[in-house]
This record gives structure tokens, C-alpha cells and sequence, in this order.
């Protein structure tokens, strides 16, 4: 596997080699957020001091212990105002030891990450349809099979510039897709939240 910046989630853990990435609206934020930062503030190849990544290692009393891609050990403070997104929002205690995640926020005295938000398991995967049904998604990655679940009432699919929806009949075996949703972690396996192919027919 080539080498990836420290924000290419979990190198060779998940999905084999899946990217994690900003996905669908986050209530009220971008998940896209995630991976900005202020070019003016930080100096090209520096560390951006307000984001983290990796792999939780505890979850205790609203702090998440994270050893990130980098071997790096993490403290993520989860506050009443951090949102947190797991293809839903949910509360702190939700987070589960071993599951992945990236978080922003800014530092505090002591080190700690105090997140403003935190996106868990999510993961974008360019690959290619094997099969396809109502359920499911199979998905052909780098020569990895994933397989992707639909949620019913969640799963969003876009072609091109059309309105998201619901349809995945314009899909087909053979279709070029990016896929965005949630890792099942130690597995080959995915729900999607949101599924683009540039497919007309």
C-alpha cells in the first residue's frame, strides 16, 4: 500500500484501504469540516493541532482515549455541545472501544482534544458494483470485496446532478460509485448513508 497523510483513516485497517472522509450533513454540521484547516495559521506539513484520528482505545467518563494512524495517543473531550455522528447522532456512550473516528476541535492546556465534533466509523470507498440487490451493495475495491448494507429510511443515492433519493434501480453490476456511510469495524462490511454513481441509465 502507498504511503497516506495522517488523515487517510487506519491505513490497511479499514475496508483494506477505504479513506475516511466527510460524508452527508451532520445535523447541523459538514463533515466535511473535518478536514479543514486554517493554511494561513498552520504551516504547510505541520500538524493541524485542532484535529485527531484513529482508533478509540477507552471511552470513560466523557473522555475517549484514541491511538491515532500515526501511533500517536489521543484525549478527545466529549462535551454536551460536541456533536457526535455514528450514521446517527448519538450520545458518548455509544462510542465503543475499537471503533474509529476523526475528530475537530481545539486544544486545551494539557493536551486534550475538546471536540466540537466527532464522526465514528465513517468511511468513503471509490470501488466498483459486483452485485446488487435491495439489501445490499457488493463492492469491488482494490481487489477486496465489501459489502455494503442499505439502511431503509437512511441510504441516500445521487446520479450525477439529480436530488438524492432513495432509488438504487438506475444501479448497475459494473457501475463506477463512491460510496460514504459506516464502517463495521474488524470487518468487510459497511452501511451506506450516501452512495454517487455517475451513471445516466
Amino acid at each position: 500500500m502507498s504511503s497516506v497523510d495522517r488523515r487517510t483513516f487506519l491505513t490497511g485497517a479499514v475496508l483494506g484501504s477505504a479513506a475516511i472522509v466527510g460524508a452527508t450533513t451532520f445535523g447541523g454540521t459538514d463533515p466535511a469540516a473535518a478536514f479543514r484547516r486554517d493554511t494561513s495559521e498552520i504551516a504547510a506539513g505541520a500538524i493541524d493541532p485542532g484535529f485527531a484520528e484513529g482508533r478509540v482505545t477507552s471511552n470513560r467518563n466523557g473522555v475517549l482515549g484514541v491511538r491515532g494512524s500515526d501511533q500517536i495517543l489521543h484525549r478527545i473531550l466529549v462535551t454536551s455541545a460536541t456533536s457526535l455522528w455514528k450514521m446517527d447522532p448519538i450520545p458518548v456512550s455509544q462510542v465503543a472501544v475499537g471503533d474509529g473516528l476523526y475528530a475537530r476541535g481545539a486544544r486545551l492546556p494539557d493536551g486534550t482534544l475538546a471536540a466540537d465534533a466527532v464522526w465514528v466509523n465513517l468511511v468513503n470507498v471509490d470501488a466498483d458494483i459486483a452485485a446488487i440487490s435491495t439489501a445490499r451493495v457488493d463492492l469491488s475495491h482494490n481487489g477486496h470485496r465489501i459489502v455494503a448494507h442499505v439502511v431503509k429510511g437512511k441510504t441516500a443515492v445521487t446520479y450525477r446532478s439529480e436530488p438524492a433519493s432513495g432509488d438504487l434501480s438506475k444501479l448497475r453490476v459494473g457501475h463506477h460509485v463512491r460510496v460514504l456511510g459506516l464502517w463495521h469495524p474488524d470487518t468487510n462490511e459497511m452501511s451506506i448513508s450516501t452512495l454517487h454513481s455517475m451513471a445516466t441509465s
